[in-house]
């Protein structure tokens, strides 16, 4: 009996154990996530003991200590989790629309509508602080996301990944000529601009994490919400018409959902870089390319890597503190590499 061979290029459907042998790792990566969230409120600058860690988070005696946990490190941590889960989430979504396994929400072009929006309400319109940097760079991933899709989806053949990443790469490299040249101009903007692109989870207030919270929650839905489709995107447009996906509902609520998960990420922590490009390929790596089971693992390991840097960061130098983007640039590019040299894995 003759058997037919798989087509040349075209990834063999990797098995990475049964379904039981998943919702295990999916577990132990939760349990990992639960210590890095205890030692991220435990560990700081300030020496505090596990006793006054439960005490501050079970009630406000009003201490130096209760304040530090409940104002400072509480709302790092919350902040930690909720871009970790909006980077891994976002990035696998944008692999995933692209069908490049390589591709990260920057390449569409989200992250440098955000930074321009930001240097824009610092330079031009004298906002100053958190608070106000936060809408400016949602604002700005939106508007970006809608003109990257009406670029994209114009002239012959409508909307195709192809076009999508042309369109975003196009439109971010814009966006950087504009940022690097207000920035030049003013000294000012340029010495505010230099502390937030850098990424970085410390000073956010508790109001932000309950500002920002509703924006990743919904998007967080809507990715698991079409992981069945992207499944069938990922197999080509002809066999996923075939299996009955709307391809262009597909494409317009994937880079919706990534403007909600990257935007509200840039908003809250500046832009991070290697999170939603790594992350995903090692879930993928671990899982299969079954979306159903990629995603959420991308959701738990994010926010495992973002927090682990973060406290490295805390660690890493004798006095003060290694930014977070700088940490996760620093661990995410040797796992980069390696993911790089077994490009077979890599595969959609």
């Amino acid at each position: 009996m003759r058997v037919a061979r798989p087509a040349a290029g075209r990834a063999r459907p990797a098995r990475r154990g049964s379904a039981l042998s998943r919702a295990a790792g999916l577990g132990v990566a939760l349990a990992v996530l639960g210590c890095l969230v205890v030692a991220s409120t435990w560990i700081g600058a300030r020496e505090t003991t596990p006793v006054e860690v439960l005490r501050a988070l079970w009630s406000d005696d009003g201490s130096y200590a209760t304040s530090v946990i409940r104002d400072l490190r509480l709302p790092r941590t919350l902040t930690g989790l909720l871009v970790g889960a909006a980077l891994g989430a976002a990035g696998t979504l944008t692999q995933a629309l692209t069908r490049n396994p390589l591709a990260d929400p920057g390449l569409l072009g989200v992250n440098a509508g955000a930074s321009a929006a930001v240097v824009i309400a610092i330079g031009v319109v004298g906002v100053s602080g958190y608070g106000g940097y936060v809408w400016f760079a949602f604002a700005g991933a939106a508007l970006t996301a809608v003109v990257v899709y009406a670029l994209g989806a114009s002239g012959r053949g409508g909307l195709t990944p192809v076009r999508l990443v042309l369109a975003g790469a196009a439109i971010g490299a814009a966006l950087s000529g504009v940022i690097a040249a207000i920035t030049v101009l003013d000294a000012a903007t340029f010495d505010y601009l230099r502390f937030w692109m850098v990424g970085s989870l410390a000073g956010r207030r508790p109001e932000l994490v309950a500002e920002l919270a509703p924006f990743v929650l919904v998007g967080l839905v809507l990715a698991l919400a079409l992981t069945r489709s992207l499944n069938g995107v990922a197999l080509g447009d002809d066999t996923a018409r075939s299996l009955g996906v709307h391809l262009g509902r597909t494409r317009v609520l994937g880079l919706l959902t990534v403007t909600l998960l990257c935007g509200a990420a840039t908003a809250a922590a500046g832009p991070i870089g290697f999170v939603g490009l790594v992350v995903p390929l090692v879930a993928r790596q671990l899982t299969g390319p079954d979306l159903r089971w990629s995603l959420p693992y991308a959701m738990v390991l994010a926010p495992c890597l973002l927090l682990a840097a973060d406290i490295a960061g805390r660690l890493v130098l004798p006095q003060g503190e290694l930014e977070v983007g700088a940490m996760t640039a620093i661990i995410g590019a040797p796992i980069f590499v390696a993911m790089v040299r077994g490009r077979k894995e890599m595969a959609l």
